[in-house]
């Protein structure tokens, strides 16, 4: 029952984080008091020139970087969905799943880089880059400490 009851609130838990953190404003903005807009901003503290070259290319990653988030959602709450029962193939395609968003989101950071040593210049895109990488870090901190391993539950039921 203990473990139901595990799954069932890990299940609504991913669905919540869903629904209010997709594109982690909320984790953000708990960690640092502003939005990720705004910490981006500060750090790279960017001239004017540099700024308005930066933001359509910030604004399109984050468009796509959400719409990747989505996929992981999605995994994430499959996961949960299929923890009690889940099979070897079922764990191998979570598994695949889940790579497959690691290099989308590390290409898709690779672009950005790439466009943005043209328009803001080396040192400015790898700061991006670094603040970028450290917030991804942190938030897949928090949603990893969220789920448990495979079996994890299991070896508490039997003790």
């Amino acid at each position: 029952m203990k473990k139901l009851l595990f799954i069932l609130s890990l299940v609504f838990g991913l669905s919540a984080f869903a629904q209010s953190s997709v594109d982690e404003i909320n984790l953000i903005q708990d960690l640092y008091g502003k939005s990720k807009a705004d910490v981006v901003k500060e750090y790279l503290d960017l001239s004017d020139t540099q700024a308005a070259a930066f933001q359509p290319i910030y604004d399109k990653y984050e468009a796509e970087r959400k719409a990747l988030s989505q996929q992981k959602i999605k995994i994430l709450e499959d996961y949960a969905n299929n923890y009690s029962t889940l099979s070897d193939a079922k764990a191998t395609e979570l598994t695949a799943a889940n790579l497959k968003y690691n290099q989308d989101s590390e290409k898709l950071l690779a672009k950005t880089h790439s466009k943005l040593a043209k328009a803001i210049g080396g040192i400015n895109a790898a700061k991006f880059v670094q603040l970028e990488l450290y917030l991804q870090v942190t938030i897949r901190a928090e949603i990893q400490n969220a789920i448990p391993f495979i079996g994890e539950l299991d070896k508490t039921k039997k003790h």
